[in-house]
């Protein structure tokens, strides 16, 4: 690999097929599994997993659970989430997992935190009912309260009465992972400042506002006792194939189904390659050019082609804002021949880019 670090974002994508077979969970998250193995033998710095809800194209939902398997299955890499959705979650909860990850994993695991809710409104209602950290004004302090009970020493509460208790995510830490602060706004950029946190912007949603928050993030920074100097790095949604032809065949579905959720049309499992075409050369030639103007917005912001290109544009990206490292996120679909417990392409994706 370059001197540009690469690491990998997965969401694990769930694919049906043009016989109407649809992959299952497991083969999904296998599918996934193997993917995060291939990635350590490549050289990946970070595999991280995302947290989505109740979509049917989506097998990332618990963070934690699957940095588990991840980090059972490599040896090298740090594995972590890209992000924990902290408004659905107790902030005690969400240290004690980490803690017992890093437990696992000594010295490998990220706790990347986000305040998206990652769904609907009905899911977010759902995830809350039991009551957790869902008041998102109170989103700094939670963060806060996590970094703490993540140390060896905890954190102490303060009694109103007098007296403290001290609250540990783990009886008797040797480390902690490595805390992150995921965002696409000014706001997100801001606190990792003011906390001294590392901060990533999420450059695969849209990548507006990139530049401003980047230049928030640096020029309000205040060194903390884990961080010096601001960190960052950026995210980037890449398809790379032997052939440009190939690389745009594959990043149709994913551009189709980010078209369908832009325009709040029912979603469904990612298509794969030949349903996407087929499904477009069958809409209404009205619908037809309005999902491909979507379409091709959407793709402005994509890495797609050829291996050595996509490598010397995602170098020329970092170089530009001033990062090492780029998280990509591979989401190169499917043909119909390809097994339901594989993912060739997102695999040939990593494989192209890591040489």
């Amino acid at each position: 690999m370059s001197s540009l670090a690469l690491s990998v974002l997965d969401l694990i994508p769930v694919r049906g097929s043009s016989s109407g077979a649809v992959q299952t969970s497991g083969q999904a998250v296998g599918a996934s599994m193997a993917l995060a193995q291939r990635a350590d033998e490549l050289g990946y710095r970070r595999y991280w997993f995302a947290e989505h809800h109740n979509m049917p194209s989506v097998a990332s939902t618990t963070p934690p659970v699957l940095i588990a398997a991840a980090a059972a299955r490599t040896s090298r890499i740090r594995v972590g989430s890209g992000g924990v959705m902290l408004p659905n979650h107790a902030a005690l909860i969400v240290a004690e997992q980490f803690a017992a990850l890093e437990a696992l994993a000594p010295g490998r695991i990220d706790l990347g935190i986000g305040r998206a809710p990652g769904s609907d409104p009905v899911i977010t209602q759902l995830l809350r009912q039991s009551g957790t950290s869902g008041d998102v004004e109170r989103f700094p302090q939670h963060v806060h309260d996590i970094g703490l009970m993540l140390r060896a020493e905890g954190a102490t509460l303060q009694f109103t009465s007098g007296g403290e208790y001290t609250v540990r995510a783990t009886p008797a830490a040797s480390g902690s992972p490595e805390l992150w602060l995921l965002g696409s706004s000014d706001y997100s950029a801001q606190l990792a400042a003011s906390r001294g946190l590392p901060y990533v912007f999420a450059n695969h949603f849209s990548g507006h506002g990139l530049q401003r928050a980047l230049d928030l993030y640096r020029s309000q920074f205040q060194p903390s006792e884990t961080l010096s100097e601001p960190k960052t790095f950026l995210t980037a949604n890449v398809v790379a194939a032997p052939s440009a032809d190939e690389a745009s065949a594959r990043a149709l579905p994913q551009l189709r189904m980010m078209a369908r959720l832009r325009s709040n049309r029912p979603l469904t499992p990612l298509e794969t390659v030949e349903q996407a075409q087929q499904g477009l050369a069958d809409a209404g030639s009205d619908a037809r050019v309005s999902e491909q103007a979507l379409i091709d917005g959407i793709r402005s912001n994509w890495f797609i082609g050829t291996g050595d290109d996509v490598r010397e544009r995602l170098e020329a990206f970092a170089a530009q804002y001033e990062v090492d490292e780029i998280m990509v996120s591979p989401v190169g679909g499917e043909f119909d021949s390809a097994p339901l417990d594989a993912t060739p392409g997102r695999t040939q994706t990593l494989e192209l880019l890591a040489r």
